[in-house]
């Protein structure tokens, strides 16, 4: 009864990290910026260091200020590096900017005390220990961010699925890629102080991923996202606590072997099909012959 009760507050922590990052995730494969998120996530990470470097606590609520503004400074490159006709794909901006992050936030935690576990805590983060208080905010938060994306949910879905279209009708797409990359910062900022970068990151693409695997439907699509993310963070933290593991690598790894089956039962799941197919051609040409 114990164990359950301690593991609750992670879990539920869990929860909300699905149901926020399987749409976003949704929407970065539309857009086919896989490492966005790790990028920002890496970004914030950053301003975190930073602001532990000058003197203020880790997880205190100017270093998330420090770190949202990190990210923020991230969004705007993002949504300024996208044009119609790019010569220089966004994919390697967002890659140069996740290296020159990372780089920077091992020079910066380099020079810490403890920096190497503090560098450990920020990639894997704490989620077994997340409070209820937390929890709570957090969930206000994305709520909110979720009602914001709802609302102007046609705008977003037609940037992510068809740009050009976008653009021949006017639409600012910089200044709405801008609007959803500062919501992204948002969510980013606050689960990497959670769940570290890697598992925020797997949040974000591995139920996506799934997703797209087995439907082209906006609503299904979620539905399989938020069902992947739900049971790993679950079979996660029971393997995490059973096995004695780190409760982030766990969850991250689990991740990993969700989505090796996931591609497996869509590889069988596909085979009948073109099977079948060639059959019928083989008996097409049979016939003619």
């Amino acid at each position: 009864m114990i164990e359950i009760e301690f593991l609750l507050a992670p879990f539920v922590a869990c929860l909300i990290l699905t149901g926020i990052h399987a749409y976003l995730g949704i929407h970065v494969i539309e857009r086919k910026v896989i490492f966005v998120d790790l990028s920002l996530a890496q970004i914030a990470a950053l301003g975190t260091s930073f602001g532990f470097l000058i003197g203020f606590e880790y997880g205190s609520t100017t270093s998330y200020f420090i770190s949202l503004s990190f990210a923020f400074v991230g969004a705007a490159i993002f949504s300024l590096t996208r044009s119609r006709n790019e010569r220089v794909p966004q994919e390697a901006i967002i890659g140069i900017v996740y290296a020159v992050s990372a780089a920077a936030f091992v020079l910066i935690m380099d020079r810490a005390p403890e920096g190497a576990e503090k560098i450990k805590g920020m990639m894997l983060g704490s989620i077994l220990y997340v409070n209820w208080q937390d929890i709570i905010k957090t969930g206000i938060l994305y709520a909110l961010i979720g009602l914001f994306h709802f609302v102007y949910r046609h705008k977003f879905i037609m940037i992510s699925q068809n740009p050009g279209k976008a653009f021949d009708e006017g639409i600012h797409v910089k200044f709405w890629d801008f609007l959803f990359y500062i919501s992204f910062g948002f969510v980013v900022t606050s689960s990497v102080a959670i769940a570290g970068v890697l598992q925020v990151f797997s949040y974000l693409v591995v139920p996506s991923v799934i997703a797209v695997l087995f439907s082209n439907q906006l609503k299904i699509r979620l539905w399989i996202g938020w069902s992947a993310g739900v049971l790993a963070s679950l079979i996660g933290i029971i393997a995490s606590l059973a096995f004695d593991m780190p409760t982030g690598a766990a969850i991250v790894c689990t991740f990993g072997v969700l989505l090796i089956l996931s591609g497996l039962a869509h590889i069988l799941m596909r085979k009948p099909q073109q099977v079948k197919i060639v059959s019928d051609e083989e008996f097409s040409v049979s016939k003619h012959s």
